[in-house]
């Protein structure tokens, strides 16, 4: 295959500045600090139409990744476990994808969000709006991680 180069769009501003720090998934914490997506002026054109999206989809480089691991044992699960089949961040092309709570603008070319899981300064790929007549499918199975289901609940606490 022809290796290619991809340029960032854009920088992302989250209160973690080591991957220690860093969540192991958007929905934690709860609540979720509101982080900002930075885009380059020659990309603020871009943002055109994005008011009223309650949603966004961000892609963005995981450039502090380790090396990739094609097989490995997650943390929680006594498996051996192939990399495409979890959200680990060590993969052949580390590209890291949240759907984030889009709370508007903070000036022309900076987004409001929640529910990221990357350290400052990730550099952004794409923004994608998050459709829920496309992007979401209720009756969707998650494999061998459907017994860890439970583990990182999105719901409320009580």
């Amino acid at each position: 295959m022809t290796a290619f180069s991809i340029n960032p769009i854009g920088t992302l501003h989250t209160p973690w500045h080591t991957i220690r720090d860093c969540p192991r998934n958007g929905r934690q914490p709860d609540p979720a600090p509101v982080c900002t997506a930075v885009v380059l002026p020659e990309f603020q054109d871009g943002l055109t139409g994005l008011e009223g999206f309650s949603h966004l989809i961000l892609l963005y480089w995981l450039d502090l990744a380790t090396q990739p691991k094609l097989i490995f044992t997650p943390p929680f699960d006594p498996h051996p476990r192939g990399v495409f089949s979890t959200r680990a961040p060590f993969r052949p092309n580390p590209i890291g994808l949240s759907v984030v709570a889009f709370d508007g603008f903070d000036g022309p070319a900076t987004l409001k969000v929640r529910y990221l899981d990357c350290i400052e300064g990730t550099r952004l790929l794409d923004i994608k709006p998050y459709l829920a007549t496309t992007d979401s499918q209720p009756s969707a199975t998650m494999g061998w991680l459907d017994l860890h289901a439970t583990r990182n609940s999105n719901s409320p606490r009580e």
